[in-house]
This record gives C-alpha cells, structure tokens and sequence, in this order.
C-alpha cells in the first residue's frame, strides 16, 4: 500500500513522455550521500562512468570497470525514491556483442536494481539497443562526443560541425528507431544539436550542446566544484565546494598543530567519579 504523498518513482516511459512537454533535469551520482540530495531535485540520476576520473583519478573513463559500475550503483541505489537511476554501461562491456552486452546489463541490473542502462554509439549500437530493450532492459543513448572513444577523436573535441553533422544524425535516428527511449548529444554543435533535437522523437539530454534539447545533464562533482582537474566551456560552477572543503581542512590541520583541537567541549568526562556531572 502506498503512503499518502509519497512521490511515484520514475521510469523511462515517464521520461519518454515529456518530449516537448517538460524540460528534463539530470546529474551524475556516485555515492549515498549525494543521491540523495540530488534525488529531491532531479529527474533523472546518472551513475556515469565518470566516477573514473572524479572519484578514482583515472585519465579517462576508459579504465572503469563493471565491478567499480556495480559498486557505486549500489551505493547510488540506497539513496533514491524518486529519480530514474541509469547507470553507465563500461568500456569493454558492450562493444563486442548484443550477447555480451546483455549479459553484462542484466548483472548491473541484478546487482544495483537500476531502471536503464547507457551505452555509448549510433548506427553500430542500434541492433544492441534493439535487442537489450526488446528483452526487457530500457537504454539511454548517447552519440556526438563519446568519452569512450575519446582516443579515435584524438581529445574531447566538439563534435558536428560541418560534413560530420549528417553521420552523427544518422547516428540519433537510428537510436531512437532501435527503441532507445532518451539520447545523450554531449559537445555538440549547437545548430546540429537543435536540428536533432527536433527531428528525433524521443528527448534530448544536452551536455554541452543546445538549450532546445529536451533536458540537461551535468557532472554534480562539476558544478559543486569538487572536480579541479579541468573545466569544460559548457559547465557552470553553482558552488565552490572545492575551495570552501580546503579552507576546512587547513583550519584543522592549524588548530591540531597549535594545540587547539580538541578542546574541552569535544572530550569525554569520567562519570565514575562520585558527584561528576556530564
């Protein structure tokens, strides 16, 4: 029986559904703690492989595993009621075969209890996206810069601008016709991502791409200012959490040094003592 008030989870036909109705409002998670904070405000909460270079220090997402996948989804999962929870589909886990990728989906969804998978890639992902949705296991797309192959690219380049506009397209219609039910256009020209986001018929999830996708998504490590190592043009700092943590922790480290910490009010009386008072 379902407590009065309670919010209904989302699934992906929820989201499916605000194309052109309701802008979509997404960020990565990776840990308990922040799931939940991002779960009272967003739509939909990525557990993207990301978490490579902003919790492990990894160059790049290309060494995140399935079992470091899992372990986050995890700790994401317990800290949800409402978003829709997509977790990040690794390297290596899904490129070789419909089969592979299936069998790797279906562990992440045993071990994590997550609404949809993402995977990476257009046309050549489109019989996987078919054949994983077609036995039960939703997909969020995504095309235009992929992280994962960031070594084709040769770097984290925008992606679409002029004759390469009409392979990334292809790539987007052939996603949505292979059932995927949401498609991520990351740094992507802005026109193509507006052409795209028009012509398409499930909604757009824009990271650096056009305010007339469908929704945003951001890495909350970025925009809490947490993650350092660089910042791309389409990210917006909301806080500087980075800074305010550093200033935290040298005004601990001082007051340890200069014998201010701990102070009275932080230890523990002896109450054994007769007439001692807490």
């Amino acid at each position: 029986m379902s407590v009065a008030g309670e919010a209904k989870a989302l699934m992906p036909p929820d989201i499916t559904a605000r194309k052109r109705k309701q802008l979509i409002v997404c960020l990565t998670a990776y840990t308990t703690p922040i799931a939940r904070l991002v779960d009272r405000h967003c739509d939909v909460v990525l557990v993207g492989d990301s978490v490579g270079m902003v919790l492990h220090g990894l160059p790049s997402t290309l060494g995140v595993t399935l079992d470091m996948m899992i372990m986050h989804g995890k700790a994401v999962r317990r800290g949800l009621e409402r978003a829709l929870m997509v977790v990040d589909m690794p390297f290596g886990s899904y490129e070789e075969g419909r089969e592979q990728a299936f069998r790797n989906a279906a562990r992440l969804m045993a071990e994590t209890g997550y609404a949809a998978v993402k995977l990476e890639g257009g046309e050549a992902m489109a019989e996987t996206i078919r054949f994983l949705t077609g036995r039960g296991i939703p997909v969020m797309a995504h095309v235009g810069l992929t992280p994962q192959s960031v070594n084709v690219f040769g770097g984290y380049k925008v992606q679409g601008r002029g004759e390469d506009g009409d392979g990334i397209l292809r790539d987007a219609v052939a996603v949505a016709e292979a059932g995927a039910f949401a498609l991520v256009l990351e740094k992507v020209a802005e026109p193509l991502a507006r052409r795209i986001t028009a012509e398409v018929t499930i909604p757009t999830i824009g990271i650096g791409a056009s305010a007339a996708c469908d929704g945003q998504i951001l890495v909350v490590d970025d925009i809490l200012g947490m993650f350092t190592g660089f910042r791309p043009k389409f990210v917006k700092r909301y806080a500087e959490l980075g800074l305010a943590a550093d200033a935290a922790i040298a005004a601990y480290a001082a007051d340890v040094r200069e014998g201010r910490f701990p102070a009275a009010e932080h230890l523990y009386a002896d109450l054994s003592k007769a007439g001692e008072v807490a």
